[in-house]
C-alpha cells in the first residue's frame, strides 16, 4: 500500500519513521516533506495547506491511506476532501478539527460539558478587554482564538503586558485573522503534562505523557517557541491523575464533541495543568504535538499503522495498544536567535545510526543545509529518564552545524520530582 503523510516537519519525520516499521506500506510520500526526510520517505514539493494539489495527487499516485498530520491542513478540511476520494485518513474533519482551529470554541465546549478549565472571558472588541483588563486579575493568560503556530498565548506577569498582548493581538494583528477573537484567561498553576490519545470518536486510548519544554532558554526564560525538547513519561502524571483525566476530561471531551455532532477521530491532545483543585485542562490539538511526538513513538510498541487504520474504520477497541515501561528524551537544536530572527543555510553533519527526527532542512547539491528555526530533535530512550537525558545530549555533541543552539536543562525539573 501506498501512504501519503501531509506535513513536514520533526512531528511527520517520527511518523514516517515509526510507520515503516509497517511490511504491508510499499512506499511512502511526505508532503511536502523536508531534506532529511529522504531517506525515509519520497518529498513532494506540495505545501501541507495546498488541499487541491494534495487531493489531486492522492488520485494519480493510487494512495491508500492519509495522515494529515499538522493543524493547518486539518483545519481547513484536507481530511473531508481526501475521505470524498474514498481514502481513508488518520485525522479529524474540519467540524471536530475546531477544537484546536478555534479557543473561543473549544472553551465554550469545555463550560457547557462541565470539563475542568480555566475560567475565561471572550472578547471580539480591543476597547472592551482593555476595559475588562483594567481591573482583572494579574498574572492573566490572552490567547488567540485561531491558529497561531503554536504562539497565540501570550502570558501576562504585569498589566501592562496584558495591554501590550491585547493590542499586539488584536489591534497589530500579529497573528492576522486569528485575533480577530480572543480569550482572556484566569492564570493557574501547577506542573503541565501534554497526553496525546487515539480515538475513534468511540474508545479514547491515551499515549504515554511527555513534559514540554515551550521558552526558547534555560530555567524556563526567554520567548515562548514552538517546543525546545521533551521527555517521557512525565512523572506529574500520576496514575490517579490519570484516572481523574480520564473520567473528568478525556471521555467527557469525546462524549461532548459527539453530543455536537463533530465526532473526532485522529489524535486527540490534551495540554493539562495539574493544580491543587485537580487537572484542568489548557488546551486542546486536534493532532500529534511536535515535539511531543519525538518522545512518545519511539516508546511505543505496537504497530503505528495497525492503530491508525483501526482509528479511521471506528475499530479502535479491538486493537492493542502498548507502551514501553523505558524513559524518552529529545533536545531540539535550533538556529541561534529562533524564535525570532536566525540564519540558516549551513550544512549539517550528523550521525546516521540515531534516532535524530529533521525539522528544519534541505538538501543543496547532495548537502543537508539548515532551513528553519528548529533543526532538529534528537531523541533517546534508556530504561531511566536520567540515562536517557545522559544518552541524548551525548548524542547532540555528535551534531554538528553552524550557530547551533539548544537548552541544556531539559528534563531537569522531571528529575527533582
Amino acid at each position: 500500500m501506498k501512504v501519503m503523510v501531509v506535513g513536514g516537519g520533526g512531528r511527520e519525520h517520527a511518523i514516517i519513521k515509526k510507520l515503516k516499521e509497517n511490511k504491508e506500506i510499499e512506499k511512502i510520500y511526505a508532503l511536502p516533506g523536508n531534506g532529511g526526510m529522504a531517506d525515509d520517505a519520497e518529498c513532494v514539493a506540495i505545501g501541507a495547506k495546498d488541499i487541491p494539489a494534495i487531493v489531486e495527487f492522492a488520485k494519480s499516485n493510487d494512495i491508500g491511506f492519509a495522515v494529515v498530520a499538522p493543524d493547518d491542513p486539518l483545519v481547513l478540511g484536507a481530511v473531508d476532501e481526501l475521505s470524498k476520494l474514498g481514502i481513508p485518513c488518520f485525522g479529524p474533519e474540519k467540524k471536530a478539527a475546531i477544537i484546536e482551529g478555534s479557543k473561543v470554541f473549544s472553551k465554550n465546549l469545555m463550560k457547557k460539558y462541565g470539563i475542568p478549565t480555566a475560567a475565561y472571558e471572550v472578547f471580539d472588541d480591543a476597547e472592551k478587554a482593555l476595559a475588562y483588563l483594567a481591573d482583572a486579575p494579574i498574572p492573566t493568560v490572552i490567547k488567540a482564538d485561531g491558529l497561531a503556530l503554536g504562539k497565540g498565548v501570550i502570558i501576562a506577569m504585569t498589566r501592562d503586558e496584558a495591554f501590550d498582548a491585547v493590542k499586539s493581538i488584536m489591534q497589530d494583528k500579529a497573528f492576522g485573522e486569528s485575533g480577530n477573537q480572543i480569550v482572556i484567561e484566569e492564570f493557574l498553576e501547577g506542573p503541565e503534562v501534554s497526553v496525546l490519545s487515539f480515538t475513534d470518536g468511540k474508545t479514547v486510548v491515551p499515549m504515554i505523557s511527555s513534559m514540554d519544554h515551550k521558552r526558547a532558554k534555560d530555567n524556563d526564560e526567554g520567548l515562548n517557541t514552538g517546543g525546545m525538547g521533551t521527555i517521557a513519561p512525565n512523572p506529574y502524571y500520576t496514575p490517579e491523575v490519570a484516572e481523574r483525566c480520564t473520567k473528568e476530561i478525556f471521555l467527557p471531551t469525546v462524549n461532548a464533541m459527539n453530543a455536537e455532532g463533530r465526532t473526532f477521530k485522529g489524535c486527540l491532545y490534551f495540554g493539562l495543568m495539574i493544580t491543587k483543585n485537580g487537572p484542568k485542562v489548557i488546551e486542546y490539538n486536534c493532532r500529534f504535538g511536535d515535539p511531543e511526538t519525538q518522545v512518545v513513538l519511539p516508546l511505543l510498541e505496537s504497530d503505528l499503522f495497525e492503530i491508525m487504520k483501526s482509528v479511521a474504520a471506528g475499530t479502535l477497541s479491538e486493537e492493542q495498544v502498548k507502551f514501553s515501561e523505558k524513559s524518552a528524551c529529545c533536545v531540539v537544536m535550533a538556529s541561534d536567535g529562533y524564535p525570532v530572527k536566525y540564519q540558516s543555510g549551513f550544512e549539517i553533519t550528523m550521525p546516521k545510526d540515531k534516532n535524530i527526527y529533521v525539522a528544519g532542512a534541505k538538501l543543496a547539491d547532495g548537502k543537508l543545509l539548515t532551513a528553519g528555526g528548529r533543526v532538529l530533535g534528537v531523541t533517546e530512550t534508556a530504561d531511566t529518564l536520567a540515562d536517557a537525558i545522559a544518552k541524548a545530549y551525548e548524542t547532540v555533541k555528535t551534531v554538528n552545524f553552524e550557530n547551533a543552539y539548544y537548552r541544556n536543562d531539559i528534563g531537569k525539573k522531571a528529575l527533582e520530582v
